[in-house]
């Protein structure tokens, strides 16, 4: 059997239209009713709506867990496991639904929880920087107040978070092939996350998490894990905590993984991934089509 990972993308892989062939299934029906009552609005509408209500936070984060947990069961309905997952920031929720640290209901109150509060959150500014100079980077992220290494998603890529003053002292400073700042409401995994995250953990402490059946490498902490405190402990502290990709894409191959599927809309995992492991097969199943060429 070939060693296989799953890893279910985040924020920013979402798109008008996304998981319409997949919703529009008869037996994922019940499920999306339970969904749409526990949130009061209709996950398929907003998938399909053409103002493109998907790209708002408080949409964006649960429709991308709705859809990824969908699939983690029709994966699952073929008879495929994963040996190992791992999710991109808010993919985390999909990876923990897919390992069984929490069942899909308990999954989407917390995933819904921490869109509201992070879709509240208007203090701060990302930037995205692709070709960079890495040791220059972290010595002037290091002597710049207000500012941290939010998402390191590849050698080549990375996403900086904080006050607006400190990622425009980082990119004025750093040289870069390519710098954006991104349409988000705040600092997302950075400190000035912390009001948000602390009303989350308030939540957060009274679910109870299962053991997993599979080991998860956690945003924060890239080492597997399948003992529940440890993975619990590891997601409070995302939302200020950076989000450590490369790492992760590392621990892959380190793990043994000869195959990664990327469990979700889009290829941006898998896009990743390939620029830090050249070895690795990769499979994006975000559309019937792709489920079914597996």
């Amino acid at each position: 059997m070939v060693k296989t990972a799953w890893v279910f993308p985040g924020q920013g892989s979402q798109s008008v239209g996304m998981g319409a062939d997949v919703m529009a299934l008869p037996t994922v029906q019940e499920r999306l009713a339970i969904a749409d009552d526990i949130l009061g609005w209709s996950v398929s509408d907003v998938c399909q709506s053409e103002d493109n209500k998907v790209s708002e936070t408080r949409y964006t984060q649960p429709c991308l867990y709705v859809l990824e947990s969908l699939l983690v069961d029709l994966l699952r309905s073929q008879g495929q496991e994963p040996d190992l997952v791992a999710g991109h920031s808010l993919g985390e929720y999909g990876a923990l639904y897919a390992a069984g640290a929490f069942d899909f209901g308990v999954g989407l109150r917390l995933v819904k929880l921490r869109a509201e509060l992070m879709a509240q959150t208007s203090e701060g500014v990302m930037a995205a920087l692709m070709g960079f100079d890495r040791p220059a980077l972290e010595a002037q992220i290091a002597e710049t107040a207000g500012v941290v290494l939010a998402n390191d998603n590849n050698p080549g890529q990375v996403v900086i978070s904080g006050t607006p003053e400190g990622v425009d002292t980082v990119l004025a400073v750093v040289k870069s092939k390519r710098a954006v700042k991104l349409n988000v409401s705040g600092a997302f995994h950075s400190p000035l996350m912390a009001p948000a995250a602390n009303e989350f953990q308030s939540v957060l402490a009274a679910i109870e998490f299962q053991p997993t059946r599979v080991p998860v490498l956690s945003n924060v902490d890239p080492a597997p894990a399948t003992d529940p405190a440890a993975l619990k402990q590891r997601l409070s502290q995302q939302m200020t905590g950076s989000v450590r990709w490369r790492e992760i894409s590392l621990t892959l191959a380190e793990q043994g993984i000869e195959q990664v599927i990327e469990v979700g809309p889009g290829n941006v995992l898998t896009g990743l991934i390939k620029r830090t492991v050249k070895t690795l097969s990769l499979a994006n199943v975000g559309t019937l089509e792709q489920l079914n060429a597996l």
